[in-house]
């Protein structure tokens, strides 16, 4: 039985990894054109860093064909600008048609789409919703680096905290024993990875400690502090019940439900809802650092 559990919550902690990765709004763009019957893969970007300039690029889709990205700040309504793309033949791997979008402040985001010419006619990328202005655009965002052990440390601490809550939830339902020793472990990595190191990613990509309640509306902070909150409630309740030789049935609910928040949390997308640069305000000569909103 022990065993199972452990399975069964590592299939559901992997299940969330892989949701959060896949749905969230860096995750890049993939797909496939149809250009003169020829199927061309693709995958688009949709996140970069502050040091360098993002680099768009496809598979040459073959002679007489040419490409241009558009792309504007976003979210703006200013016009958009074009650049062509130029065709790259390395000495090892397939030609590519390749455009250079300008690096933004921190936050700071654009929207473009990239359209290919061939002797058939135009092809966009992403498909087009509809005629004209309702072409889809994809919109990315930049970020400054982040220190790859600090980031590690923040995603492995998150993942394991859920490990851990899930098993305690599963262990809350059919075998109490042992309850309260891994939910006690789920909110000590929740604590560490999400309201300590978190924050230290946070500031590291875009300037602040902590963008959610009570100094703003970032999703992706306010989420972590519900999740918390709701397993800080179920180890209140397990350390009010400790003296008990069997975890009671309302310390066994209080971790369930702190489970079912958990799960509820890891559905949102992550970086949904989070920092965005005000192009208005940065244009009116407000430094960069300041003019950043949440909740976008």
């Amino acid at each position: 039985m022990q065993v199972a559990l452990w399975v069964l919550a590592t299939v559901l902690m992997l299940a969330a990894a892989s949701y959060q990765e896949r749905t969230g709004p860096t995750y890049p763009v993939h797909g496939e054109i149809d250009v003169n019957g020829q199927a061309v893969p693709y995958s688009l970007p949709r996140s970069e860093t502050t040091t360098r300039d993002l680099r768009i690029a496809l598979p040459d889709p073959g002679p007489g064909a040419t490409g241009r990205v558009i792309y504007r700040r976003y979210p703006t309504d200013e016009p958009f600008t074009t650049v062509p793309m130029r065709r790259e033949s390395p000495s090892a791997g397939s030609p590519t048609l390749v455009a250079v979008l300008p690096a933004q402040p921190p936050a700071g985001k654009l929207e473009y789409r990239v359209e290919i010419e061939t002797p058939s006619g135009t092809v966009r990328v992403p498909a087009e919703k509809g005629a004209g202005e309702g072409a889809r655009m994809i919109v990315m965002r930049y970020k400054d680096p982040v220190p790859i052990p600090l980031l590690i440390a923040h995603v492995s601490c998150m993942f394991f905290a859920m490990l851990f809550g899930m098993r305690a939830a599963l262990g809350a339902l059919v075998r109490p024993r042992g309850v309260a020793r891994l939910a006690w472990i789920s909110l000590g990595l929740m604590t560490v990875g999400g309201l300590i190191l978190g924050p230290f990613v946070q500031k590291h990509a875009f300037g602040a400690y902590w963008t959610g309640i009570p100094w703003g509306w970032d999703l992706t902070d306010n989420k972590t502090l519900i999740m918390w909150l709701a397993w800080a409630g179920a180890c209140a309740v397990l350390w009010k019940t400790r003296r008990h030789v069997r975890t009671p049935r309302s310390a066994r609910a209080a971790v369930v439900l702190g489970a079912m928040v958990m799960t509820a949390v890891y559905l949102i997308p992550h970086s949904f809802k989070g920092s965005q640069l005000d192009y208005a305000q940065l244009d009116r000569g407000v430094p960069a650092e300041k003019a950043v909103e949440t909740g976008h």
